[in-house]
């Protein structure tokens, strides 16, 4: 009777892997829309679109500030063309006291404290939202009309981002980053040359601090395959619903205010807006050229600031879907979005299991039909050749904040597949914290990840390999 249950098991898991690598191979075949940054000579400086960067932070450390703003000083963009304006809650007085002091030494920076939700300064983001059928949230629903939103990232930036809105005349590209991001001295630039294609433009990320632990290095790797590797398919020439990766992306002002801005009650904006504008004929196009970021050096920080985001995609495809008017087909490919992700809680059976088989198929006296064997060595063949990409992706993505070839080896060894069968299975544990927030409605407020200025050397040292 065991034997027939574990039989069972291991045939159902082999089926659910291979459909994971199947739809892995449907995104490699969606083309990707990258920004050509070629046609920069072509573009008349009079004609680069103002840009507003927004910098929302929370109880930041002054001094990952201060690495950021060293890059940013370093933007090759006309001084009249872009504004960088910080958001601090008006209530965190420590980050607004830091910010003050920067702004000496950073004359460029702006700052505008986000108050309360209960100050008359919010009123123009209820004037906007109301009658919006695209601010879906605020106007229909369990939280239509409600006005206490929750104190998190997003709301700075609704905050900031209509007022810019009203008392700026003509058109401009939002932009915004995370307390520790680091763009490339060209990313205005791309914003300037892309806009003129696409309209929403992601860049992809890379960790600056990758080698400074273990769990680092595997938080890395999750931004490796992702960010700089599968999401660029997103963009498929219009064709896929896309999420934004939440930092480092541009928007037109005018789509954004037509289209409602930012939903508040999700743990994370970034897959919903993306939706959202996708729903209603907005293309997205790829800027390679990465921010650097720090990523979370301990396993406990990881699996925190991971759990958000597992909450974020649940919220993000669950009501809004309907809300927005996707088709079952649309909702379908949404889904498909987070299956990457969703396929890793099969380890936590996949792997005891194909542990099993191996062990009684080496022992000559395995139960499973030969059949299942041929499946699972297929499926093997597939990850190895996975592997295999991620690996090359790796090595070639890593040279921007690894320049030597000792030290992306070092990477490598260090995400080596024993580690990240490890790593995968780990990632069950954010992923059933994360259900449990979206089964719950909690995760609203902003648990923010614990940053500690990992990449102050590579930054203000200049070396980033552009």
């Amino acid at each position: 009777m065991l034997n027939t249950v574990l039989i069972w098991v291991f045939v159902i898991t082999q089926f659910l892997y291979l459909a994971a690598m199947l739809v892995d191979g449907y995104f490699y075949t969606r083309p990707v829309n990258r920004v050509d940054m070629s046609q920069l000579s072509r573009i008349p400086k009079e004609e680069y679109p103002f840009i507003v960067l927004f910098y929302p932070v929370l109880r930041e450390l002054e001094e990952t500030m201060r690495t950021t703003f060293h890059s940013l000083a370093r933007l090759d963009y006309p001084s009249d063309k872009y504004t960088i304006i910080a958001i601090p809650n008006e209530s965190d007085v420590e980050t607004v006291a830091s910010l003050r002091r920067l702004q000496a030494e950073f004359p460029f920076l702006e700052i505008m404290e986000v108050p309360a939700t209960s100050d008359p300064r919010w009123q123009v983001v209820w004037d906007a939202w109301e009658g919006n059928p695209h601010a879906y949230w605020y106007n229909r629903g369990a939280r239509a009309g409600v006005r206490d939103l929750p104190a998190k990232k997003t709301r700075q930036l609704i905050y900031a981002f209509y007022n810019v809105h009203k008392s700026r005349p003509g058109d401009f590209l939002v932009n915004y980053i995370d307390a520790d991001s680091a763009p490339l001295p060209d990313h205005f630039l791309a914003g300037a040359v892309g806009i003129r294609q696409y309209d929403v433009l992601q860049s992809t990320n890379i960790a600056g601090n990758l080698l400074a632990s273990l769990p680092a290095s595997w938080f890395a790797f999750d931004h490796i395959v992702w960010d700089a590797n599968k999401f660029g398919h997103l963009t498929a020439n219009g064709k896929h619903p896309y999420w934004v990766l939440g930092k480092g992306l541009f928007f037109k002002a005018s789509d954004l205010f037509e289209f409602g801005g930012f939903h508040t009650w999700i743990t994370i904006e970034d897959p919903e807006v993306g939706m959202r504008l996708w729903k209603n004929g907005k293309k997205l196009g790829l800027i390679e050229a990465p921010l650097i970021e720090e990523v979370p050096e301990t396993l406990g920080n990881g699996i925190t600031q991971r759990k958000r985001w597992v909450a974020g995609f649940f919220q993000s495809l669950d009501v809004p879907l309907k809300e927005m008017g996707f088709t079952r087909l649309e909702r379908i490919k949404a889904w498909l979005n987070f299956l990457p992700c969703m396929s890793l809680t099969l380890n936590c059976i996949g792997i005891p299991i194909g542990i099993w088989a191996l062990a009684k198929w080496a022992q000559g006296n395995s139960p499973v039909p030969e059949w299942t064997i041929w499946l699972a060595c297929v499926n093997f063949f597939v990850l190895l050749l996975m592997w295999c990409k991620f690996y090359i992706v790796a090595w070639t993505k890593s040279k921007i904040v690894l320049p030597g070839r000792l030290a992306r080896l070092w990477y490598i060894l260090r995400v080596n597949p024993l580690f990240l069968l490890v790593f995968w299975f780990i990632w069950i544990i954010p992923f059933w914290l994360g259900w449990r927030m979206y089964r719950n409605d909690t995760g609203l407020t902003w648990e923010r990840t614990h940053k500690v200025n990992a990449n102050n050397d590579i930054v203000r040292e200049g070396r980033v390999q552009g």
